[in-house]
């Protein structure tokens, strides 16, 4: 989702608001202090490593777990039973009734989400039939491979129209055809103004569909904020440029590496990349074709703020006690 997009969604009141969400079981603190926001026509990554509270922080936002501290507001207000029919949940584990028909389950989720028996028909069909499940609608669910159990999971998820879509780990078990399916349907719902909580292990999901994240490590919000500034904040004061001749002697650059014919330029601290770029488009004996400034890659910002817990805020990342809106309007 690009920035222009992640700032027109900014204005918008948020369809997800957790406040100071904790939660223990026993003496374990499962989540101790986790809050964001989410918004329509977004899709917000909630990540964490196993274990972190972010299934327990999803299962507090739907009303399935009581937290302990902290308050939860969902499409305007508490999780009564008429918003909890706005939401379409696709949890990790599989919860189709596995000895009953694809299409009889189906049927009878929509059904729970108090549509009528025709327009659970007419969009079952339609969703059945994208998704390439009509000619295995018959079936038993466990007769089903993982991935047509994953899609139908999906359909169950989004057969009601909801206004709010969270799922976790959408695309274990499907094939690069499918999981292309799935991110376009995903797209779609964003695009149409609903909002969707992911929640993956998959980072270059992540980086290809969220417009921001919050991520969990040890209960607490560790890292919250816009994709692209997270990676480009991360990435340190660095350029990555391509072209022909010598980019290794530029003052301000205290280490250069090539790979693959493009360079990766780590500047000292007080070094400007304008004029990095100003000096580049001067010299006669360099030809440049890309000039960009450096972001680091959501898996290893993901390994580093884990493994380095509070010296995650490094760089200058969003501290999770400023609220998102803060952060969108600086």
């Amino acid at each position: 989702m690009s920035s222009s997009a992640s700032s027109a969604v900014a204005e918008t009141a948020p369809s997800v608001s957790v406040r100071n969400l904790a939660k223990s079981f026993g003496p374990v603190r499962a989540v101790k202090d986790v809050s964001f926001d989410v918004y329509p026509g977004e899709i917000f990554g909630l990540l964490g490593p196993n274990g972190s509270g972010k299934t327990t922080t999803i299962r507090m936002m739907l009303d399935i777990f009581e937290p302990d501290n902290g308050t939860v507001r969902v499409l305007g207000g508490t999780l009564d039973q008429a918003r909890k029919d706005r939401i379409g949940y696709l949890p990790e584990d599989r919860g189709l009734y596995k000895d009953q028909k694809l299409d009889t389950v189906l049927t009878y989720l929509g059904r729970l989400k108090g549509l009528d028996e025709a327009t659970v028909a007419e969009r079952l069909e339609s969703w059945l039939r994208r998704l390439d499940l009509w000619e295995h609608r018959e079936k038993k669910v466990q007769e089903l491979s993982k991935g047509m159990q994953q899609k139908a999971q999906v359909i169950a998820s989004l057969l009601h129209d909801p206004d709010l879509i969270v799922v976790d780990e959408p695309f274990a078990g499907l094939d690069p055809v499918n999981t292309r399916i799935i991110k376009e349907v995903f797209d779609e719902q964003r695009a149409a103004g609903k909002s969707i909580i992911m929640s993956t292990h998959q980072m270059y999901q992540v980086e290809a569909l969220c417009s921001r994240i919050a991520l969990i490590n040890q209960g607490e919000v560790v890292l919250y904020g816009e994709v692209e500034e997270i990676r480009r904040r991360f990435a340190g004061n660095a350029v990555v440029v391509q072209g022909e001749g010598s980019f290794a002697d530029l003052a301000g650059v205290v280490d250069a590496r090539q790979s693959n014919g493009i360079w990766h330029l780590a500047l000292a601290a007080n070094a400007d990349p304008h004029e990095i770029l100003r000096m580049l488009a001067c010299r006669e004996d360099v030809r440049l074709d890309r000039f960009e400034l450096a972001e680091a890659s959501l898996d290893d910002i993901f390994v580093s703020v884990v493994q380095e817990g509070a010296g995650a805020f490094e760089n200058g990342a969003e501290h999770p006690g400023v609220s998102a809106g803060e952060q969108r309007h600086g």
